[in-house]
């Protein structure tokens, strides 16, 4: 069995990059836990370069950067398959992957532990300490994905500074130093901070932003979302995923838009794209009109009623009408 990786640029200009697949000292304590954390490669996910970006970076920390913190963060909008994306990444390499949400009520001794009391068997109590989320992750080798950095409390981030910056480990408050190991990556993802309607998040502190290489994750273009399509439900018929990828399309390209007079405040995310839409599909297969009942019944109930009007517009500009036939061959 081959102990490398090969990330492949999907345009052609890169080099390959040869990655190690991690190695899990069998001696870890939590060996078989680690084991269950690596995830599995999904068929369906459509790599249209960030696997190939994160290898490169990945190269050049071996290469360059052993020293210095190189700790990214990937910013995009709901639905954009941020958190997939290093998922995958960590299924390529084979290493256990930790999400750990970063919510409002997340606090920093539940993410580097704390001390807990314990029955001795004998009537009494013992005190021990218990390694929380991250500093569980940091025991040996991961891809640590921090998940919504800029919804996290403030006593959390600065919890974390020391990690991220020259100093590379955790102070436990049993003196104890977790030193970031060689084998261990720290990602991060966020939603932007504008006028979007993400409760719970805020600017982030700019001394823990400038911990960070931040990379903008954007909705795909319709050669992405068809190449998805095809991948996931390759019987769709080529009429109705064309429209759905044109009405994707449409509508982010309005929600992304400057002018918040005129853009839209729901995306079509890919879980609408790759997930919902096709159910509603199969489900109303027979329907007149499989597409329309579809978008009434997977689609316009995620939307605020002031953003239908302009999604009703998109949908007479783009579709008015369905294909006849089923949707699926």
């Amino acid at each position: 069995m081959a102990n490398t990786v090969t990330f492949t640029d999907p345009t052609g200009e890169g080099p390959d990059v040869v990655l190690p697949l991690a190695e899990l000292d069998k001696d870890l304590p939590d060996h078989d836990l680690r084991l269950e954390h690596i995830p599995e490669p999904d068929p369906s996910y459509v790599d249209l370069g960030m696997l190939y970006r994160l290898a490169r970076l990945e190269e050049i920390r071996r290469a360059h950067f052993t020293e210095s913190p190189l700790h990214l963060a990937l910013r995009g909008h709901m639905g954009t398959g941020k958190d997939h994306d290093l998922e995958q990444f960590a299924a390529r390499i084979r290493t256990p992957y930790y999400r750990i949400p970063l919510t409002g009520e997340v606090r920093d001794i539940t993410l580097i532990g704390s001390v807990k009391l314990y029955g001795d068997g004998k009537g009494g109590t013992e005190s021990r300490w218990e390694d929380g989320d991250i500093t569980r992750a940091l025991r040996g080798p991961a891809v640590v994905n921090l998940s919504e950095l800029n919804a996290a409390g403030a006593e959390t981030l600065f919890a974390l500074h020391g990690l991220l910056d020259r100093h590379q480990a955790l102070e436990l408050p049993t003196g104890e130093m977790v030193r970031l190991r060689d084998d261990v990556r720290i990602f991060g993802t966020l939603n932007p901070t504008d006028l979007r309607d993400y409760a719970g998040t805020q600017t982030l502190n700019k001394a823990f932003a400038d911990r960070w290489i931040i990379w903008e994750k954007e909705f795909p273009g319709e050669e992405g979302l068809v190449a998805m399509i095809d991948r996931r439900h390759p019987t769709m018929e080529p009429k109705v995923r064309d429209l759905l990828t044109k009405l994707a399309v449409e509508i982010n390209t309005s929600f992304v838009a400057g002018d918040s007079r005129t853009r839209v405040e729901t995306p079509m995310s890919l879980r609408t794209v790759l997930d919902r839409f096709p159910a509603g599909l199969r489900m109303y297969a027979d329907a007149t009109d499989p597409m329309r009942s579809a978008w009434e019944e997977f689609v316009l109930p995620h939307i605020d009623p002031y953003d239908r009007d302009h999604y009703e517009t998109v949908w007479s500009a783009v579709v008015r009408r369905g294909p006849e036939g089923p949707p699926f061959s």
